[in-house]
């Protein structure tokens, strides 16, 4: 292999900010730690919490690096000590809690997967943070099993056609609320039963309808604000609400009566700070139930739109005007 320069290009921002603080920066290239794989970084995705680090809400954990991007793929081009599953060469893809906005990044080996088969590394680079994200939240936390009833929020989101396909491929009866009709059409092809336009319909009266009065066994809600009271109100009884963000506000008013009433369950989590087990315990239950089925073409992540590394403002601007279906990414 050719021999690692000392620096590297990654993006970076002096203050806190919109896009156009996003710059390129000349750092110093990682050194992978124990345990760690340093990996030359093809393709980095853009994600929410990368936006709200961007903007000065959502630091790196103690450790982390501060180079915003959660997830890449990318090759193998060193190996820490004591690395054993992977080696110098290797294609993988990683969930790091900084660092992916990058020519160069490491990685746990136990939070990098290797690329599924059929699936190119671009493709594969838009995948560990929704991916994640979703198994720890709507399988492990929310317990959705086959025949009940899930709806998402944001349909069109990373997360939301992540959600919807991995949901139909476990045999749930999905629901996805998006912001237009083109949006609900996009829901639909990815495998949701009901598509609501939450800026014309209801979704509560939506949702009942959709589930002859019973309401949702599992609802996945990255909204917040008054949505939490509307969940409760869509929810069937002994339902779950799982909270991932909080996009309209993170305190709201709610009957909380319902809780009691429908015996609701109302849990969260957040991915970026668990530890590097807790990840690896995530990665192992993907590798084995989920990797085949992005293997059989059964799900695969949506990439709407890529960007050179140098064009991350232009890729942050892009995810906040919510014009997007499905993933950003970086070209490294």
């Amino acid at each position: 292999m050719t021999a690692l320069p000392q620096t590297m290009t990654a993006i970076g921002f002096d203050a806190p900010g919109g896009p156009e603080v996003l710059k390129p920066q000349q750092r110093p290239l990682p050194q992978p730690g124990p345990g760690e794989v340093l990996v030359a970084v093809a393709f980095a995705g853009i994600n929410r919490p990368d936006v709200l680090q961007r903007m000065g809400g959502y630091a790196p954990p103690p450790g982390a690096s501060d180079i915003p991007g959660l997830e890449f793929a990318g090759t193998v081009v060193g190996l820490g000590e004591g690395v054993s599953r992977f080696r110098l060469g290797d294609q993988l893809c990683g969930l790091v809690a900084g660092g992916g906005y990058a020519q160069y990044v490491t990685v746990h080996e136990s939070n990098a997967l290797p690329i599924p088969a059929g699936l190119s590394l671009e493709e594969a680079g838009a995948i560990p943070e929704t991916y994640f994200t979703v198994w720890s939240n709507v399988f492990q936390r929310g317990g959705l099993k086959s025949g009940e009833s899930f709806m998402v929020h944001g349909g069109t989101s990373g997360i939301g056609t992540t959600a919807i396909q991995l949901a139909k491929a476990f045999g749930a009866t999905v629901l996805a609320t998006a912001g237009s009709d083109e949006k609900c059409r996009a829901c639909r092809e990815l495998g949701a039963d009901h598509a609501i336009n939450y800026r014309t319909e209801d979704f509560v009266v939506a949702a009942k309808a959709a589930t002859g009065k019973r309401g949702v066994d599992l609802i996945l809600d990255m909204v917040g604000g008054d949505y939490i009271s509307r969940n409760y109100a869509a929810a069937a009884d002994q339902g779950h609400i799982v909270q991932i963000a909080f996009l309209n506000g993170s305190k709201a008013e709610a009957d909380f009566s319902r809780l009691m009433l429908k015996r609701l369950t109302h849990t969260g989590s957040t991915l970026r700070p668990r530890t590097i087990s807790e990840k690896a315990a995530i990665a192992r239950e993907l590798e084995e139930k989920v990797w085949p089925l992005l293997a059989q073409g059964r799900c695969k992540p949506v990439i709407h739109a890529r960007f050179p590394l140098a064009q991350a403002a232009e890729a942050h601007a892009l995810m906040e005007s919510n014009a997007h279906i499905g993933k950003i990414v970086l070209t490294v």
